[in-house]
């Protein structure tokens, strides 16, 4: 999600930053970069106009041009524009109403409404422990009612029955009767769609709105279809009036332009984003992460995050101890790699990481996602025991008999044990013996006593348990518009498995 546009922007805020001072004509050739970034992000012409008059107004003023770092300064203006565009503090789903809460799925046909509703009668279910009841109002889509019965058996949530020959308002009447007497706590309606906006479909939502009274309505858009998203959302909330928006295949989009325009043309919070294929794949929308991802200032809350949901901490404080001791052998590297991937894959963990946009696709370029991981994986279980505790043990015909077993050449089993050999190295480094080492100072940064990044045997504190003050100051603390930490790949080591030792 916004690739394009985080790489265009970065560009011109290099050439800003590597500056010393700035003229008002620096600054005014900068945003005019910055509109024909926007413009090719396929953002809405009116939202673009806006942002940049915003921007103009605070970047020429005296205080940039004579600022000690103006181009930072610059920066900082325009990121802080961006939250403003997408929403100054994240909206979630409301809940806060009798229950049943009535939740009013809306949107276009194919913009993934059915799968959006199941994604998130998961969320509720597991992660804000409610009963939850789904009932498919589309009577016009051949299986539609089927198709969100199965996602309630993938997701361990009740459907409402399927009755033949009730027409939508009369199931929405059901499913709340049905949501009162179950003791439910939250009702979603999955609503049809259309390939286009029509009178017929205005008029049917309008109906169902009046009989169940939903809390929230929520519009469901492709993310892909960009400006066509903004027409959606105007058209939606003119008629029906919608309370939020949920962004589907956000990971699809590298433009961004929908979640930049929307928002700011209608003025409803952007509440969710599809993020993947997965049942998991639902996340809350907070604008300042997003801001900051766009400037390639990484995500570290969204990383802690991912890294609390994945990471067992009894594991993560066993590997954190053998490294401080500068152990680290096969069996950790497996456990790393496992972790990596269920955090999404090394790829996505470096892109949530201050500065480290460019060195994300580096990693893409040399062909590293999870089917490596897996590969690698398959190496290291191809080996004894004795084997993965002392890797110098390898010679040529082991090498080749651990090729065989895993569906290898013996040219990736020595890539995997270079690989580890540098890890070694570096986790080594990091823990150094003079004064507490790389990684107990990166403990104590992130208030961990003991711990470090995923994928380097740490344990991450519960983000549940922090305020939103402690999670931004953590952010901050590990990087964000003013010194980013020197990582491996930023003038520091080389990232294992990544180009010539």
């Amino acid at each position: 999600m916004f690739e394009s546009l985080s790489d265009r922007l970065s560009g011109i805020f290099d050439g800003l930053t590597r500056r010393g001072a700035l003229s008002e004509k620096d600054v005014a050739a900068a945003l005019r970069e910055v509109r024909r970034a926007l413009i090719e992000a396929d953002v809405a012409l009116d939202v673009v106009r806006d942002f940049i008059e915003r921007v103009r107004e605070k970047a020429v003023g005296a205080s940039v041009v004579k600022s000690v770092t103006p181009g930072q300064m610059v920066v900082k203006i325009v990121h802080d524009e961006l939250i403003a565009t997408l929403g100054e503090e994240s909206v979630s789903v409301d809940l806060n109403a009798p229950a049943p809460v009535g939740i009013m799925m809306v949107g276009l046909q194919g913009s993934g409404k059915t799968t959006t509703t199941g994604k998130l009668a998961k969320r509720l279910t597991e992660k804000a422990g409610k009963k939850v009841l789904m009932a498919s109002l589309d009577t016009r889509r051949p299986a539609a009612q089927e198709q969100l019965r199965q996602l309630g058996v993938q997701t361990n949530v009740e459907t409402l029955p399927i009755v033949e020959g009730q027409d939508p308002v009369a199931i929405a009447n059901r499913a709340m009767q049905a949501g009162k007497l179950g003791g439910y706590d939250v009702v979603l309606l999955d609503t049809a769609g259309r390939t286009s906006i029509d009178e017929p479909l205005m008029v049917e939502m309008g109906d169902i709105k009046a009989t169940a009274n939903p809390h929230e309505i929520i519009l469901v858009a492709d993310a892909l279809t960009g400006q066509d998203a903004v027409n959606l959302a105007q058209n939606f909330d003119s008629r029906v009036g919608i309370t939020g928006l949920a962004l589907t295949r956000i990971d699809g989009d590298g433009r961004g332009g929908a979640a930049l325009s929307m928002r700011a043309v209608t003025g409803k919070p952007i509440k969710l984003i599809g993020t993947g294929e997965k049942m998991e794949a639902l996340e809350d929308f907070h604008p300042r992460r997003i801001a900051d991802r766009i400037l390639g200032m990484g995500d570290i809350v969204s990383l802690v995050e991912k890294a609390s949901e994945n990471i067992d901490a009894e594991q993560a404080k066993a590997m954190a101890a053998k490294m401080g001791k500068g152990l680290f052998d096969m069996d950790d590297l497996s456990q790393q790699l496992g972790q990596m991937s269920k955090m999404g894959g090394m790829g996505s963990i470096m892109k949530l990481m201050p500065g480290i946009g460019k060195m994300a696709k580096q990693i893409e370029a040399a062909g590293i996602d999870d089917s490596v991981f897996k590969k690698q994986q398959a190496i290291i279980s191809s080996m004894t025991k004795k084997e993965r505790k002392l890797p110098k043990l390898l010679n040529a015909s082991r090498k080749k008999r651990i090729a065989g077993g895993s569906g290898s050449s013996v040219q990736e089993v020595n890539q995997l044990l270079k690989m580890h050999r540098q890890m070694a190295d570096l986790m080594k480094a990091m823990s150094g013996k003079k004064g507490k080492g790389m990684m107990g100072q990166m403990a104590d940064m992130m208030g961990m006593g003991g711990g470090g990044l995923p994928g380097m045997g740490g344990g991450m504190p519960d983000p549940s348990k922090m305020d939103p003050a402690q999670l931004e100051a953590m952010a901050r603390q590990m990087g964000g518009p003013a010194g980013m930490p020197k990582l491996p790949g930023l003038g520091g080591p080389k990232l294992p498995g990544l180009g010539k030792k």
